[in-house]
C-alpha cells in the first residue's frame, strides 16, 4: 500500500550491466506500491535499462571502475529518475534517428529512441552525461499546439 511520502534515493554502481538489477526492482517495486499500472512499470523498467547500457558502454566505455550515479523519486503521481556516467558527454541531438534511411541498419540512437518513446521527460545537460526522466502516472495535458502535431 502506498505511504503518500515519495521515496527519494541516490545510489552509485559499477559499471557492468548487472549492476542496475537491484536499483531497477526496487523502483519498480515502489511503482507498484504506488498503485502505477503494468504500463507504466513496462516503460520505466525498458528506460532505465537503456539509460544504464547507454550510460556503462558509451560514457563509462565499460570501465568496471567508474561508476554510474543514479538518482530517483517515486511518489503517487510520478516517478523521476536521472542517471550519470563519468564520460565525456554527448550531444543527443546528433544522434540519428535509427527509424529513417540508412539508419534502420545501424545499432545507434535505439536507446535514445526507446527512452523518448516511453517516458514523458527525457532531459540531458549540457555535458551529456546526465540523463533525467519522467514518467507522470496521469498524462499532464497537451497544449493545443501539441495536439495538433499529433494529429
Amino acid at each position: 500500500m502506498a505511504s503518500g511520502t515519495p521515496i527519494n534515493r541516490s545510489v552509485a554502481v559499477e559499471s557492468t550491466p548487472s549492476a542496475i538489477a537491484g536499483v531497477y526492482k526496487h523502483i519498480l517495486s515502489e511503482l507498484k506500491a504506488n498503485n502505477f499500472g503494468q504500463e507504466d512499470i513496462f516503460a520505466v523498467h525498458l528506460s532505465i535499462e537503456e539509460a544504464f547500457a547507454n550510460a556503462i558502454k558509451h560514457g563509462n566505455k565499460i570501465d568496471p571502475n567508474k561508476e554510474v550515479k543514479i538518482d530517483y523519486s517515486v511518489d503517487l503521481d510520478k516517478v523521476e529518475i536521472s542517471m550519470e556516467d563519468e564520460g565525456e558527454g554527448f550531444d543527443p541531438d546528433s544522434i540519428p534517428d535509427p527509424r529513417y534511411g540508412g539508419n534502420l541498419y545501424k545499432t545507434e540512437g535505439r536507446g535514445l529512441l526507446l527512452m523518448n518513446s516511453y517516458m514523458d521527460v527525457v532531459e540531458f545537460n549540457k555535458r551529456g552525461n546526465c540523463v533525467h526522466m519522467v514518467r507522470y502516472k496521469v498524462k499532464p495535458h497537451l497544449t493545443e499546439t501539441q495536439s495538433q502535431a499529433q494529429a
